[in-house]
């Protein structure tokens, strides 16, 4: 019996859940953590492959191989068409976050004991601003590797109306939500209509008033305050 899930790919860190009992459960993905660090550390020594702390301990700890994080933020870009080297072998982009998921997916059957076909993905407003081929095309590449990871039937929901859907479960009356997603790697908007009978209708298009965003995060203010002062 196949079971429906959601996956947050995130650009910094990435979750897992699936309904239970009425509500939803959070997997812990990496001991009792209920977030992976969206990193993985391929070992050219031992010939592994660590994801999450493991791979940056991997890389802290001065191992021999190559540490890739903030995977979500080559989406939309020229990168995806390219391929790059991993210890004399040449791996796509989509084939390296493909594996993630697979990871992800994975460690959720294991640590639930349920099998995952179905999975709604999150994803940022835009992926590329100002670009609507680039903006799907980031998306379809996305999709590609939730196949690739065993993934069957994807569905992909606005980051922020899926936080807007969540804060929903707690209101009592009718509200205008403005809800903000400050991400690594993306920054999004949105204006929804909040209440307990729009909890109950299936398409809510009318309750979303507004979306936007912009491709910065909190990466970008990382890797600028590093070039910028402190190194």
């Amino acid at each position: 019996f196949m079971h429906a899930c959601g996956l947050d790919f995130g650009t910094t860190n990435s979750t897992f859940s699936y309904p239970k009992q009425g509500s939803i459960e959070l997997v812990n993905l990496e001991g009792q953590q209920q977030t992976l660090p969206s990193a993985v550390f391929y070992n050219f020594d031992d010939g592994d492959i660590y994801y999450g702390r493991a791979a940056l301990n991997e890389y802290a700890d001065g191992e021999f191989g190559r540490l890739m994080r903030s995977l979500k933020s080559v989406l939309g870009t020229k990168l995806m068409d390219d391929t790059t080297q991993i210890k004399g072998k040449s791996v796509s982009f989509v084939e390296i976050i493909a594996g993630f998921l697979t990871e992800m997916k994975n460690r959720a059957e294991k640590q639930s004991g349920l099998s995952f076909e179905q999975v709604v993905m999150g994803r940022p407003v835009y992926f590329v601003d100002d670009n609507k081929t680039a903006d799907q095309k980031a998306q379809n590449a996305l999709e590609s590797a939730a196949k690739m990871a065993g993934f069957k039937d994807i569905e992909f929901q606005y980051e922020p109306i899926a936080a807007a859907l969540d804060y929903e479960q707690s209101v009592t009356g009718e509200e205008l939500a403005i809800i903000v997603d400050l991400g690594g790697g993306t920054s999004d908007f949105s204006v929804v209509r909040v209440s307990q009978t729009g909890a109950q209708k299936v398409d809510r298009k009318d309750d979303i008033l507004s979306t936007g965003g912009v491709h910065i995060g909190g990466v970008d203010f990382d890797r600028r305050l590093s070039l910028k002062s402190v190194m």
